[in-house]
């Protein structure tokens, strides 16, 4: 028996969302429930954990950070000796409406591994591990330094059908949890009116062709107008091209009012 077959795996966790219609002190029953039941184990290595991680040290240390130099657009890797407020090739020229994006880790090997569980196996329990990392980034200036008035948190939307055969929408989940830990607000300010095919197939000038017109303001938004004239922090699971965040960023300057718009991901793909 490998050691990765010594520890039970633990149950997916049914998600909330409207579809289901579950209340937050059902899951945090649930999930006392499984923690008894499946004690806590980290979810690459299998090593026995606490209650309420699922990710070691260690193997959170091993994932690759992004770090300096970076595209201070983007956010990408650059290579090479190049000044620390350098702008890649590709962003080189380009006015987006989002004023820059940041990522923690590059999306290959270990972190691809726990985000495919997250999304896709239904482990909602790992959003915890995903917001803490995300936390690493207050470390850039540019964060840290907007006090007043303080950031508001707004996840990516996805599809109500989406949301419902995925039982919850995995960036609303972090940037919730992010905006707990930060003592941030979180608002559901975009809803997603289309549908659209899925990105991962697509190159960038057929993303934003596939995304245009794809986002508005919620209703509720649109009402309370929680994000005009505010820093908005807009969180999703993936930068890849960047178009989802580029049409995301244009609908809450243009149509919402955020004073900026700053991308935060787990993932840069």
């Amino acid at each position: 028996m490998t050691e990765r077959e010594s520890h039970p795996e633990r149950p997916n966790l049914p998600a909330s969302g409207n579809a289901l219609s579950q209340s937050n002190s059902l899951r945090s029953l649930l999930a006392r429930w499984l923690d008894f039941l499946y004690p806590p184990a980290c979810l690459l290595c299998r090593v026995p954990l606490q209650k309420g991680r699922y990710l070691c040290q260690s193997c959170c240390e091993d994932l690759p950070r992004i770090k300096q130099p970076y595209c201070m657009k983007c956010g990408d890797n650059i290579e090479g000796l190049v000044p620390e407020d350098v702008v890649c090739n590709h962003c080189r020229g380009v006015d987006y409406f989002f004023d820059f994006a940041r990522s923690v880790t590059s999306a290959e090997g270990p972190a691809n591994e726990i985000m495919h569980a997250y999304k896709y196996g239904r482990q909602i329990h790992l959003h915890r591990e995903l917001a803490l990392l995300m936390e690493e980034l207050w470390n850039d200036p540019r964060l840290s330094v907007q006090k007043n008035p303080p950031w508001v948190v707004v996840p990516v939307p996805l599809h109500w059908r989406r949301e419902r055969w995925r039982w919850f929408n995995q960036s609303f989940e972090i940037a919730k949890t992010l905006a707990q830990q930060c003592k941030l607000s979180c608002q559901k300010a975009l809803r997603r009116t289309r549908n659209t095919s899925q990105q991962a197939l697509l190159d960038r000038g057929h993303r934003l062709a596939n995304l245009q017109g794809a986002f508005q303001l919620s209703p509720r938004e649109r009402r309370l107008e929680t994000i005009r004239d505010k820093p908005v922090l807009l969180i999703d699971d993936v930068f890849t091209t960047g178009s989802t965040a580029e049409e995301c960023a244009r609908v809450l300057k243009e149509e919402g009012g955020a004073e900026k718009v700053v991308v935060l991901t787990v993932l840069r793909g």
